[in-house]
């Protein structure tokens, strides 16, 4: 078998980073290094080549940059869940903002009056939601579990996860034990983590039908460790509880504290990753798009009622939309649950058209918020617009979608930008969580 020679060992300078935080050295062909920091002089060697840009492989740092820091995580640099433990946390941040930045400049040419301080929070143990692959490898004699490799399609055999909100931080170790243990441990590919403010919920993804000796490991798994088993044979709607919930159980919750609030969800639902982060964006939220009992506020993508439910402390009504008739369902529910009436749902596709005469299109609305996926919220803009709203409070984890639609409303539509910021909701990530103000222009 012929195999391609290694490629050479280069040096360069790094730049500056990309949207994915690896360092992008640009002397001859373009190579994306994982691991290299902008100024740095670093040793490095190409180990898959594309068009424009070769990925590299960091061998060596000549001259580290100022902002360098020692990973916490003996893992980092082969797993992939985290890609910036290198950088310090206020550098992490800048890197962010200049991203953002640069794409409302460059996508929208648009710059904002103003620049909201960083929502900053937990560096460590802060991420509540994850999805962690297992998998059995033989030359290991065990499952690994964990995250993907950064530079290979391999599951990262984690030992703990500094990340992980505790106590789901150290039970990788006795999780890969556990599944080790399992007959079916050949077809058990995933494990959904929930980390509420009352329980540690885990969903095994399970490909066969469980035996009674694999289920009575389970059962003393989840009575040692004080967690909720759940499994998934196919599709979301065939999570269940390992055995039936006690009557006196109370559901998964999280709480927004300082707006006395209390969430109820289930372990598959969409739940903000970082809940300090969380709590303190509803705070922000509301204060800036300060409604009052004269308002009225359309929260589109409204999932469970993260934002709705404190939008309604303080407006005269406000109107929940969301694709997701499940999360419509728990959100009337948490509604119920805080004695908050102002609030009302419905289920609507709006990545979709929007029929005539649906029934949350008929008022007009003084203020609008909306959090939707990475793809963005271009099919609703149109009526957005429409409704003439004074104030628009746009929550993004995507800096291109969210300058794409800034772009729209702001030389579509007339708005002005008023107010951008980053959040801090994925420490040691590459990812960009913002927000946005805009309002009608007087």
């Amino acid at each position: 078998m012929n195999r391609s020679p290694a490629a050479a060992v280069e040096s360069g300078t790094v730049t500056t980073l990309t949207h994915e935080g690896e360092g992008v050295v640009r002397e001859g062909k373009t190579a994306f290094v994982a691991g290299a920091l902008p100024g740095e002089r670093i040793r490095y060697q190409r180990i898959k080549r594309h068009r424009q840009h070769d990925e590299a492989r960091l061998i060596e740092v000549l001259e580290p940059a100022a902002e360098r820091v020692m990973p916490r995580c003996g893992h980092f640099g082969v797993c992939g869940g985290c890609s910036l433990q290198h950088l310090s946390a206020q550098s992490q941040l800048a890197a962010k903002e200049a991203q953002l930045r640069e794409g409302l400049e460059r996508l929208a040419c648009v710059v904002p009056d103003t620049w909201l301080p960083p929502l900053e929070g937990p560096q460590w143990n802060y991420r509540r939601r994850a999805r962690l692959g297992a998998k059995y490898v033989p030359k290991k004699g065990r499952v690994v579990v964990g995250f993907r490799e950064r530079l290979a399609p391999y599951i990262a055999a984690l030992d703990r996860c500094e990340v992980l909100a505790a106590p789901a931080d150290g039970l990788i170790e006795p999780l890969s034990t556990l599944l080790t243990s399992l007959d079916i441990r050949h077809r058990l590919p995933q494990i959904e983590v929930a980390v509420a403010d009352n329980a540690v919920a885990l969903v095994l993804r399970i490909l066969d039908d469980l035996g009674e000796g694999d289920l009575a490991k389970l059962r003393a798994f989840e009575a040692q460790y004080g967690v909720r088993l759940y499994l998934q044979r196919g599709g979301l709607e065939t999570v269940r509880r390992l055995d039936t919930a006690a009557a006196d159980e109370a559901p998964l919750h999280y709480a927004l504290p300082h707006l006395k609030i209390e969430l109820q969800f289930e372990p598959t639902d969409f739940v903000q990753i970082n809940g300090a982060i969380n709590a303190a964006l509803v705070e922000r939220a509301v204060a800036l798009l300060a409604p009052d009992r004269d308002s009225t506020v359309l929260d589109l993508f409204c999932g469970l009622g993260n934002f709705t439910l404190a939008l309604a402390q303080r407006a005269g009504r406000v109107v929940g939309v969301e694709g997701d008739a499940s999360l419509i369902e728990r959100a009337r529910l948490n509604a119920r649950r805080n004695g908050i009436g102002e609030a009302e749902f419905h289920v609507a596709n709006l990545a979709a058209e929007t029929p005539q005469g649906t029934p949350w299109l008929r008022p007009a609305y003084t203020h609008v918020l909306l959090d939707p996926p990475r793809a963005g919220a271009r099919e609703i803009l149109p009526i957005v617009a429409r409704f003439a709203p004074r104030r628009v409070l746009y929550i993004s984890c995507h800096p291109g979608s969210l300058a794409r639609d800034i772009g729209i409303l702001v030389h579509d539509h007339g708005f002005k930008l008023r107010a951008v910021g980053v959040l801090d909701m994925f420490p040691h990530t590459a990812h960009v969580e913002s927000m946005a103000v805009l309002e009608a222009d007087a």
